[in-house]
């Protein structure tokens, strides 16, 4: 029997750029860090302005916002936990990916609300870790990425948690979570988010250089159908530390695959598919990861670890197509501007077009000198700008429609501020419709 459960996608972000790719790429979630507590110090990360906004934006989409607090934390870092979590959580934040013990504790008694997500750097590997986890109060679980399919059925069967699984992007050599390399070698450690990457680096092996400790990238597009049959509730793409274009494109493709594959039940990647992805930031060989693999020689980029050449035009195609320009939604305005009573802009979804969401302003004024003119209410009506919205081409031509009294006067800088509530009272109307 097929799986119809749709899994949900989730992309990295790195950057504000990286956000927005990964968005308009089709991806459900996205997990990002803020300035502190990240597995990925070296990211671009986010400020706090920049955070409540990534919500916002994802909310209005219908998309969820996971935050990473997975490294392990000092004793001193962990009272600003609760203010730096604070803001986040009233903005609603839909998860927190956690790997220690004592962040965990203090997350579940400050805010019970807040969905916990047991990081892969937790390093669990089995049901009874993850069992344990699910008293603690998590709700989903990233298996250890060095578990085999059958590993991870098996967790999620027994433990009765969410799994969130990697299908694509870089392997560590180490057990997820407990590689102490980088701080014997670089003084950094990886499990403060400061890793070296010393894996990466070449080591010297009967006379020669090459790199026995560099593992291929992962990509499982081939085997999509079976990690969707498996139950696995979210796909994960690594890749926080990557470029935008990076994160759009892995993040198109593998949502063109999933909906073709949910949608016709069968699936065969496109030879001109897995050749883009190869192409996009990811080293010269590539393989599944361990999901059907123990470990061996084959798993290994012996001779180079450098990541491959991505041509121009297809980055130049990827920029223009999800960062550049932004997706809208189509909405309907009409507004109403009658003597001796208040002026109302009203507006609706074009999806919805017979409930229509009403901001209403001051009392309309007879015109004593210059009446307002329709062309200008329509004008001002008309500024949707830097917002998710665009007038519905279908609707009035694509213009607000206008019922007014003769010989109004409205000051067009109040018809802008209608217009602004009229967008906020939509957008808040999508948010809470998720």
């Amino acid at each position: 029997m097929r799986n119809t459960h749709w899994p949900e996608l989730l992309s990295p972000a790195g950057s504000l750029k990286g956000f927005y790719g990964a968005v308009h790429a089709g991806a459900d979630a996205v997990y990002l860090a803020g300035k502190e507590y990240g597995a990925r110090a070296y990211a671009d990360n986010f400020s706090e302005e920049e955070l409540l906004g990534c919500l916002r934006y994802a909310h209005i989409w219908h998309r969820k916002v996971y935050l990473t607090v997975n490294t392990l934390v000092k004793e001193e870092e962990l009272g600003r936990l609760t203010a730096y979590l604070r803001p986040l959580a009233e903005a609603g934040l839909d998860g927190v990916i956690v790997q220690d013990f004592g962040v965990l504790n203090r997350i579940k008694t400050d805010f019970p609300d807040l969905p916990l997500h047991a990081s892969t750097q937790m390093t669990v590997t089995g049901p009874y870790g993850a069992k344990l986890l699910k008293n603690l109060g998590v709700v989903r679980v990233v298996p250890a990425r060095e578990l085999s399919l059958e590993e991870v059925i098996a967790i999620k069967r027994e433990s009765g948690l969410e799994t969130e699984c990697f299908i694509h992007g870089a392997m560590c050599y180490s057990y997820s979570g407990q590689c102490l390399f980088s701080s014997i070698v670089g003084g950094r450690s990886g499990n403060r988010g400061r890793c070296a990457q010393p894996c990466r680096l070449p080591y010297q092996l009967a006379g020669s250089n090459s790199y026995p400790l560099s593992l291929k990238d992962m990509c499982t597009l081939e085997i999509l159908p079976e990690l969707i049959e498996a139950g696995i509730d979210s796909l994960k793409i690594e890749g926080r530390m990557k470029r935008p274009e990076y994160t759009a494109g892995v993040t198109a493709l593998y949502r063109k695959s999933i909906d073709r594959y949910m949608q016709e039940g069968k699936f065969c990647p496109e030879k001109e598919d897995l050749a883009l992805l190869k192409k996009l930031y990811i080293r010269s060989e590539v393989q599944e990861g361990y999901y059907h693999r123990r470990n061996g020689r084959e798993m290994i980029t012996l001779n180079s670890p450098a990541y491959s050449e991505t041509e121009e035009d297809i980055l130049a195609e990827i920029r223009r197509k999800y960062l550049e320009e932004r997706p809208r939604i189509l909405v309907r305005i009409k507004a109403f501007f009658r003597i001796g009573s208040p002026a109302e802009v009203w507006i609706a979804q074009e999806a919805r077009p017979d409930i229509w969401h009403v901001a209403k302003g001051e009392t309309v004024q007879a015109a004593v000198n210059v009446p307002t003119t329709r062309e200008n209410f329509i004008k001002q009506l008309s500024k949707l700008g830097d917002t998710c919205f665009q007038l519905d081409p279908a609707y009035q031509e694509g213009r607000p429609e206008v019922q007014m009294d003769p010989d109004v006067f409205y000051p067009l800088g109040a018809v802008n501020e209608l217009r602004r509530r009229a967008v906020v009272l939509l957008e808040e109307v999508r948010i809470h419709e998720r």
